[in-house]
């Protein structure tokens, strides 16, 4: 059974830093692609980056040049460095991974974390 463990975000006041990491087990499948996303109340929720096997990254536009993604994929593990933080990042921060399923027919699923907040204080 695959587990996510994703650790604890926190308070943070504006301008500081706070690293998120997402450890996946449990599973032979193979992984596409992991990523955190986040959603803040009254808003939908919306990636913030993701880093491939390969290493490609992809990032909102919020928060390009102030985060970092970064994946130690012996661990199945990745970080989320956040740096500069605004108030305006203060969401619930959930980990994704997309696996891999080698089949007859192959396909891709979605697995998500419980989520963590993050609270940046002004």
């Amino acid at each position: 059974q695959v587990q996510l463990v994703e650790s604890e975000g926190g308070l943070v006041q504006a301008g500081g830093s706070l690293r998120l990491s997402c450890a996946a087990s449990g599973t032979r499948h193979s992984i596409n692609h992991m990523g955190w996303y986040r959603q803040a109340p009254g808003n939908q929720r919306e990636l913030v980056a993701l880093i491939t096997t390969s290493g490609s990254t992809n990032y909102a536009e919020s928060v390009k040049g102030r985060f970092t993604i970064s994946r130690d994929n012996a661990k199945n593990t990745i970080y989320l460095q956040m740096n500069s933080l605004k108030p305006s990042d203060t969401a619930v921060y959930t980990c994704n991974v997309n696996f891999h399923v080698v089949a007859t027919y192959p396909y891709d699923y979605d697995y998500w974390g419980r989520g963590t907040q993050v609270t940046v204080s002004s």
